[in-house]
């Protein structure tokens, strides 16, 4: 399981430990991911995504996972996001 937002992209991250004496050593910055089930409005069914504790803040700031999807680029969207941002567009336009 890859260590990536499905909903941002956001992913692991590379700097340096710098100790008190200045050496360096590299580490990795992991992005804070948490197994969610959000709920589709227009499709009436959840769906269980990977998504770091940011974009959960930024999906419930534009009023659910319809809201967000439509707004997000699609190549920031993992392909399980971006079929579910299609279906979420084919259902709002049939109705």
């Amino acid at each position: 399981m890859s260590r990536r937002c499905e909903l941002t992209g956001k992913g692991v991250m590379v700097g340096n430990n710098v100790s008190h004496a200045n050496n360096k050593t590299k580490r990795r910055f992991l992005p804070n991911l948490n197994d969610v089930t959000l709920v589709s409005d227009a499709l009436d069914r959840s769906f269980q995504l990977r998504v770091s504790a940011s974009a959960l803040r930024t999906v419930d700031h534009r009023g659910g996972l319809d809201a967000f999807l439509a707004k997000a680029s699609d190549g920031d969207l993992s392909p399980r996001a971006l079929k579910i941002k299609r279906d979420i567009a084919k259902a709002q336009a049939a109705a």
